[in-house]
């Protein structure tokens, strides 16, 4: 190095160090720039805890843009040379591509692995040739697309600073009834824009076209079980990650009890949201019935 500025020497294990501390900044700018509800509810996480999280969102969500935003001649190629990068940075300790190893940091760390990774690279390529499902592909979407990713943030939730820990297999249960309850709940804010954008009807046999209000009511029934069902097994979290599942539980329960109020033929062209204030305000009351709840055990 030429000029008179002084270059700090790394050693190669302190330099990876910094190379992955780069890398999970970058999958938390990902996070903050694409999701308000998971990104309020990652700040209620001790910081370890939060890296993970945002670590597991950045992959999931890359993998997503490729598939519904770039949809290129090509899509396959970018979204095969991503997962394998995806599985260079689990297997081994680095990969070029800083989303990619900020991921393989989380795996190693919490326990994932390519049993619930491969799903969902399965569930991503559907994407590219199946426009309309049928019970059991839509079954088999969901499992990868949804409640994968429940169990990873449950591995991240119960990680501790000696590695992984035994997942019980209520907490699975539920975390993979909350991800399917989101997924679901996304698809039906996302009617309108998965039918014109995409060409896509994800769930089986649902004419959106003709939709009756009958049909949302019972898709909301259904959303709300999965929701309930979740809520039964948050108190075997630990407390900090509870508070921040309950938030967007509770968020995610107001998304759905306005979508429940829009007639079927309006929601098909009418994206639901909940403002950032009521979404605030959600927080802070999950944090109290967390704590509430922690100080009645």
């Amino acid at each position: 190095m030429t000029g008179s500025g002084h270059r700090a020497h790394h050693t190669d294990e302190t330099s990876l160090a910094l190379f992955d501390s780069a890398s999970q900044a970058a999958a938390a700018q990902v996070i903050r720039h694409y999701s308000n509800s998971f990104g309020l509810g990652t700040r209620l996480l001790p910081p370890v805890t939060r890296t993970h999280i945002a670590s597991i969102y950045a992959m999931v969500r890359i993998a997503d843009e490729i598939v519904d935003t770039y949809r290129g001649p090509d899509t396959a190629a970018v979204l095969d040379a991503f997962e394998v990068q995806v599985h260079q940075a689990m297997n081994g300790r680095f990969s070029a591509d800083v989303i990619a190893h900020a991921f393989g940091v989380t795996a190693r760390a919490t326990g994932i692995t390519r049993e619930l990774v491969d799903p969902f690279f399965a569930s991503m390529r559907m994407d590219l040739t199946v426009t309309e499902h049928d019970a059991a592909s839509f079954d088999t979407y969901v499992y990868g697309s949804a409640e994968v990713i429940g169990e990873m943030c449950l591995a991240a939730f119960l990680a501790t600073g000696d590695g992984p820990a035994d997942v019980p297999d209520e907490l699975r249960a539920g975390a993979r009834k909350l991800g399917s309850a989101y997924q679901k709940i996304n698809f039906l804010r996302d009617l309108g824009a998965d039918l014109e954008t995409r060409g896509r009807v994800y769930f089986p046999g649902l004419d959106v076209t003709e939709m009756s209000d009958a049909d949302v009511a019972s898709l909301v029934i259904e959303c709300r079980a999965e929701l309930a069902a979740a809520r039964a097994t948050l108190p075997g979290l630990p407390l900090a990650a509870r508070r921040a599942v309950l938030a967007t539980v509770m968020i995610y329960e107001e998304l759905l009890e306005r979508i429940s109020k829009v007639p079927a033929q309006k929601l098909v062209t009418t994206r639901v949201s909940v403002p950032r204030l009521k979404k605030l305000s959600l927080a802070a009351s999950a944090m109290r019935a967390a704590k509430q709840e922690s100080v009645n055990a």
